[in-house]
C-alpha cells in the first residue's frame, strides 16, 4: 500500500514517513494541499492520506473537501494529523470527509490503532 503524507513541516513529514514505512507502506510526500492533489494525480496507487490541517496554499481541510468532491478518490482513507484538538474542529474535519483524526504529538501505537479502525493492518500494507 502507498501512503501520502501531507504537511508543510519537513520534520513532521520525516517523522510520520518513518512511522508509515515501519508499518509497511510505500511513501509519497507533499508540503501542502495543492502538491498533494498533484501527487494523487501522478500516484494513483496511494490509498491512505495523512494530512496536516494548517498549511499554506491549500490547507488540510480544503484538501479533504477537494478529494471528497471527486468520486474518483472515494477509495482514499484520510487521517487528519494535526494540533487542532478542539471538538468543533474534529467534527468539521470528519464532516468534510476525514475518516480518522489524530492529535499531535502521537505515538506509533496511536497511528496503528487509527489505521486498524479503518481496516488497515501492517500486514496489508507490506
Amino acid at each position: 500500500m502507498h501512503a501520502l503524507v501531507v504537511d508543510d513541516s519537513r520534520a513532521i513529514r520525516t517523522i510520520v514517513g518513518r512511522l508509515v514505512r515501519e508499518l509497511g507502506f510505500e511513501l509519497v510526500e507533499a508540503a501542502d494541499g495543492q502538491q498533494a492533489l498533484l501527487q494523487l494525480e501522478s500516484h494513483p496507487e496511494v490509498s491512505l492520506l495523512l494530512v496536516d490541517w494548517n498549511m499554506p496554499e491549500m490547507d488540510g481541510y480544503q484538501l479533504v473537501q477537494a478529494i471528497r468532491a471527486s468520486r474518483r478518490w472515494d477509495h482514499l482513507k484520510i487521517v487528519m494529523i494535526t494540533t487542532e484538538s478542539e471538538a468543533p474542529q474534529v467534527a468539521r474535519a470528519m464532516a468534510a470527509g476525514a475518516n480518522q483524526y489524530v492529535t499531535k504529538p502521537f505515538s506509533k501505537e496511536t497511528l496503528l490503532a487509527k489505521l486498524t479502525l479503518l481496516g488497515i493492518s501492517p500486514s496489508q500494507a507490506a
